[in-house]
């Protein structure tokens, strides 16, 4: 009389040739074999009914692992994205988190509506926000999967991001996630400390990474221009008491509780006079406020560069954000900081002078000051539970 088969392996092999688990119907198949259901007997049954059990076990437990690993890297995404820079601190964001998607929308109720009444600078805000997480995304270990404006009929839906395939987080990914926190916008002058011309050109590099164009500003006549025009637009707006009135909206007086704009301490109390001369905004505005820092050895101009951009769309404006961001983060992780000048892109004839003039017919999208500085202001931001839905 012939012996019962022996009980099936408990594993079969995968379809790369390894040895896996599949589906339930190749469990199965493998338990079984050639003997089929009728000659395996109870025996080979129950080893094939726990083998099953076996797999669906593993299986319930790896995925609910990577789900909460997940969960966890699109988290971390959103703690890092309220980091990015806004015009005015306005962190004109808010994000919808499943445990598959983060959806970043404009908060258009945070948006300035003299200064910036087409969005452009709301949506160059989001884009460093939209690099910000995916820099996170990467430090946490995944790909990024974006999608830009991904729905015609929802406009303040900017982009959808998901955590892709697993990867080993490189060196500039780590280098550019610790300076998240680190970075700090500047409102005064830089110390005489050159910038170097390496880290310049690696700059310009980021940018272009990012579907943008970062142009250091050489010419000294050039960089005159772009100084004269930015005193002149400020001059304008602080004799329009429209603009004056959203600037202050957004200025915290000193010893303020709010967790956006733009804080007393963070701008100096006496203008500092660059050379050339680039006229900051008054959030003071015939307050004594500002900070107590001395000013008397910072006031070179630092690096003037322009961030272009060959189209002026919404997806544009997003693009020109994460290029920005990239460029600041890189920045910040040499001990270079940046100041804006948004003042001359606000009005619609002088920004399409600069685009004409100075831009080789690309559309600017921010004026900046490269350079150093040994100050070390706080910042702000809003709690997650105002930011997430």
């Amino acid at each position: 009389m012939r012996a019962p088969p022996e009980p099936p392996p408990s594993r079969c092999p995968a379809p790369d040739g390894g040895i896996g688990f599949g589906t339930p119907e190749r469990v199965l198949t493998c338990a079984f074999g050639a003997y089929g259901l009728a000659r395996a007997g109870p025996s080979a049954l129950t080893y094939a009914s726990l083998d099953v059990v076996s797999w669906r076990h593993i299986v319930s437990l790896e995925v609910g692992e990577m789900t909460a690993t997940t969960t966890h890297a699109l988290d971390a995404a959103v703690e890092a994205a309220r980091w990015a820079p806004s015009v005015h601190n306005t962190q004109p964001w808010s994000f919808a988190v499943s445990p598959e998607e983060i959806s970043l929308r404009a908060d258009t109720d945070r948006k300035l509506r003299v200064s910036d009444e087409g969005g452009r600078e709301l949506l160059i805000s989001c884009g460093a926000a939209l690099f910000t997480m995916r820099t996170a995304l990467r430090r946490a270990g995944f790909e990024q999967v974006v999608r830009i404006l991904p729905d015609p009929d929802k406009p303040a839906l900017l982009a959808t991001v998901r955590a892709g395939a697993a990867i080993e987080p490189d060196k500039r990914t780590r280098l550019l996630s610790a300076e998240i926190e680190r970075r700090r916008t500047h409102r005064a002058g830089f110390v005489g400390l050159p910038v170097p011309d390496r880290l310049i050109d690696a700059l310009v590099k980021d940018a272009a990474g990012e579907g943008a164009k970062l142009t250091p500003v050489r010419s000294p006549q050039a960089v005159e221009v772009l100084a004269s025009l930015t005193r002149a637009a400020q001059g304008v707006q602080s004799a329009d008491r429209r603009f004056s009135l959203e600037v202050i909206r957004w200025a915290r007086p000193p010893g303020s509780s709010r967790q956006d704009g733009v804080p007393a301490e963070g701008y100096p109390r006496e203008p500092v006079r660059t050379d050339p001369r680039f006229a900051q905004r008054d959030y003071a505005w015939r307050h004594d406020w500002g900070g107590e820092g001395d000013q008397s050895t910072q006031t070179s101009a630092g690096v003037v560069a322009m961030l272009t951009t060959s189209g002026d769309s919404r997806r544009d404006w997003i693009a020109a954000g994460e290029a920005l961001q990239r460029v600041l983060l890189h920045a910040s992780a040499y001990g270079v900081s940046a100041a804006f000048h948004t003042q001359v892109l606000e009005l619609g004839h002088l920004r399409e002078f600069l685009r004409q003039e100075l831009c080789s017919g690309e559309f600017p999208q921010m004026i900046m000051r490269l350079g150093i500085t040994f100050e070390d202001t706080n910042s702000v931001r809003r709690p997650l539970s105002d930011l997430t839905e």
